[in-house]
Order: C-alpha cells, then sequence, then structure tokens
C-alpha cells in the first residue's frame, strides 16, 4: 500500500555542486547541511553517484534521515550493469547493486535509473533479458525500475511492448540530440529536462515551464500529453500516476531555480 497518493516529485541530478553555493545554498551553509537545505525546497533528488560507486547501507540510511517525509531519491544504476555488449550477463552487477543497502532509504527509495550509452542499440532478445533481471521487489521493498535509452533503434513498437510487458518506464529525455520516448509504460512516469539556458532566471523560460506543470498535471491524472512524441499511438490505461521530473546537465547551476519553480507551479 503506497504511502501517499500519487503526485509530481520535481528536483535536480544530486546536491553537491560548487556553483550552487550562494546561488542555490545560502552563503556560509555547512557543506554537510547541504541536502537537508535542498530537501527543504524540493521533493526529490536524482542520485548520479550510485552510477560510479557503490555506496553502503549505512550512507542511504544517513541521506534518508536528512530529508522530509515524502521526499524520495532516485538512484542511477551501476555503469558495470548497462554499459555492457551482452545485457543479459548483468544479473551479478544488478545484485550487488541492489545489495548496497538502497532499502536503507525506506519510503524515500525512488526509481531506479538504468542509463544505456548513445551507441547501445535495440536488441530485443537481450534487452528483454535485461528487463527480466530487474526485480519487482528486494528485502520487502517493491522497486519502480526505469530505462534511459538514447538510440532511435529503440524507437519501436517492440521496444514500447517489452517495457508494457514488464512495467518497466522509459525515460522521456527532452534533449538537443538523445531519443525522445513519452510512451508510458508503467505505473510512473520519469522525465529529465536537458534544455535549460544559464541566461534565464529559472533556467527555462516562464511559458516552457507552464507547459511543463501542465504536462506533470496530466500525467498525475493518468493521461498522456498530446504534444510529446510516442511511438505506439495505442493510448495508455488511464490512471494517476507518479511522475518525477529531473533538470538535468544543461544550465545546471539554474537547475534548483527551475526545479523550485515547476514545484510552484504545482502547488
Amino acid at each position: 500500500m503506497k504511502p501517499y497518493p500519487p503526485k509530481a516529485y520535481v528536483g535536480i541530478g544530486g546536491w553537491t555542486y560548487e556553483p550552487w553555493r550562494g546561488v542555490f545554498y545560502p552563503k556560509g551553509l555547512p557543506h554537510a547541511r547541504e541536502l537537508e537545505y535542498a530537501g527543504q525546497h524540493l521533493t526529490s533528488i536524482e542520485v548520479n553517484g550510485t552510477f560510479y560507486s557503490t555506496m553502503k547501507p549505512a550512507t542511504f540510511a544517513k541521506w534518508a534521515s536528512e530529508v522530509p517525509d515524502g521526499f524520495v531519491f532516485s538512484l542511477k544504476g551501476p555503469r558495470y550493469a548497462v554499459n555492457r555488449r551482452v545485457l543479459a550477463e548483468a544479473g551479478p552487477s544488478i545484485e550487488r547493486f541492489l545489495q548496497s543497502g538502497i532499502t536503507e532509504l525506506g519510503p524515500k527509495l525512488g526509481p531506479l535509473l538504468w542509463q544505456f550509452a548513445p551507441h547501445k542499440k535495440f536488441d530485443a532478445a537481450d534487452f528483454g533479458a535485461f528487463l527480466d533481471l530487474l526485480p519487482d521487489r528486494f528485502d520487502g521493498a517493491a522497486l519502480r525500475h526505469v530505462v534511459e535509452v538514447r538510440n532511435d533503434t529503440f524507437k519501436t513498437p517492440e521496444f514500447i511492448a517489452l517495457a508494457c510487458k514488464k512495467g518497466v518506464a522509459i525515460c522521456y529525455a527532452e534533449h538537443e540530440t538523445y531519443t525522445e520516448i513519452a510512451d508510458i509504460t508503467a505505473d510512473f512516469v520519469y522525465a529529465r529536462l536537458q534544455k535549460g539556458d544559464e541566461k534565464l532566471k529559472a533556467g527555462y523560460p516562464p511559458k516552457a515551464l507552464d507547459q511543463w506543470a501542465e504536462c506533470a498535471k496530466v500525467w498525475v491524472k493518468g493521461g498522456e500529453p498530446a504534444d510529446l512524441p510516442r511511438v505506439d499511438k495505442k493510448p495508455a490505461p488511464k490512471k494517476p500516476r507518479d511522475a518525477f521530473i529531473y533538470f538535468i546537465h544543461e544550465a545546471k547551476v539554474k537547475a534548483p531555480a527551475a526545479a523550485m519553480a515547476l514545484i510552484e507551479r504545482l502547488k
């Protein structure tokens, strides 16, 4: 049973970034309190560090203790699982990641993001085998998985059907060059917005933030935004869903401002 009704969770990638000090974080704020501060102003963070390093259970428990109830962390799955020629052989890497203590986050554990390189092409058998390695539950916790694919070979109904069958979300990536797929294939939606502009106060024009707020509301209510690109034109089942939206990469110094501006629009 979910502790919270479906909602939009909005945030940034990580919380340790020097240029945010004095811009997002108040001057003089101890570095050790940056996650606490971010947790008070955002509703989610996507953790990139788990892509590169294996964390300890105590680390996840500490993160959970520093943010308020209702806040969630999305965790990026390790590179050892996704950066391989044969994805079907990723089982041991996935298992090590799950056993690293992620369930110490408790109800603050959000989706697990499996991010693939732009050169990784769609192979139905191998990618399907990878999805089969992603468990629905681990250590008593329900798990939600999302894949971010960046190659246009994934723009095929066969990929959409595979994701639907497994209940794995497909990340919608707003990006200049990455593949954009907005098909809804799970009981939640995941979006990474990567077209920020450092010259703008909130990283995005107000009109764009208004549009993303409307998209978020549509997703949470169970619909599909009409102006986002889908591969399979059949509508997804209409049911309320959590939506996870992150301002990532481009105009990173303005990402917290963009996230807070979107959160304000969703109140």
